[in-house]
């Protein structure tokens, strides 16, 4: 799965470069937001076909909010330690990586406070969904299931989800879109609140 999704990806690349016209640009939303439904579509069959996971999902009961607190924590965190890294201030760094992977809101969030600081929200998270797409097969396999959502951070819930759906099972893709959910919800509380600290 991981080596179609870097094919794709640099297909995808090499088309958008050389292959198509400025008119086809025009339906690419389109598009996307067709496939990203078909997907989720699909993945939303098959959860619903597992009867067992929605009952193992039940049994985990308010466990399952652990799982969006510590992709939350480590997330900030990492960024703040990366930040430290490259001496970039605490609240800035922490902002950014509280953007879990939402790349499109975290970046207009913080351009009103800087047009840098946005553009560099907007490049790490999508280098941490292009990282999800190609680390979750591995994760899912070497580490753990559960594990495997913490790239995915705030896409587990879309985009991620029909992957970490094929590398682990029902109940995983379930914690998974709870927990992409939660992370949206918290992307545009916590970026104005780790900026302005």
């Amino acid at each position: 799965m991981s080596y179609s999704i870097i094919v794709v990806i640099v297909l995808g690349i090499f088309i958008g470069r050389f292959g198509l016209t400025n008119s086809f640009f025009s339906y690419t939303d389109w598009i996307i937001d067709l496939g990203l439904c078909l997907l989720l579509f699909l993945v939303g069959i098959e959860i619903g076909l597992n009867k067992e996971s929605l009952t193992r999902v039940k049994k985990i009961g308010f466990k399952i909010l652990l799982v969006p607190i510590m992709i939350i924590l480590g997330s900030i965190l990492g960024s703040i330690l990366g930040g430290i890294v490259i001496g970039m201030p605490y609240n800035e760094a922490g902002a950014v990586g509280a953007g879990f992977g939402w790349y499109s809101l975290s970046s207009v969030l913080l351009s009103s406070y800087s047009t840098e600081l946005g553009a560099l929200a907007f490049m790490s998270n999508v280098i941490r969904e292009i990282i999800a797409f190609i680390s979750i097969p591995f994760i899912a396999k070497y580490v753990g299931d559960l594990e495997s959502i913490a790239p995915a951070g705030a896409t587990a819930m879309d985009t991620s989800l029909p992957i970490i759906t094929k590398s682990t099972n029902s109940s995983v893709s379930i914690i998974a879109f709870v927990t992409g959910v939660i992370l949206s919800s918290a992307v545009p509380a916590l970026v104005p609140i780790l900026i302005n600290f």
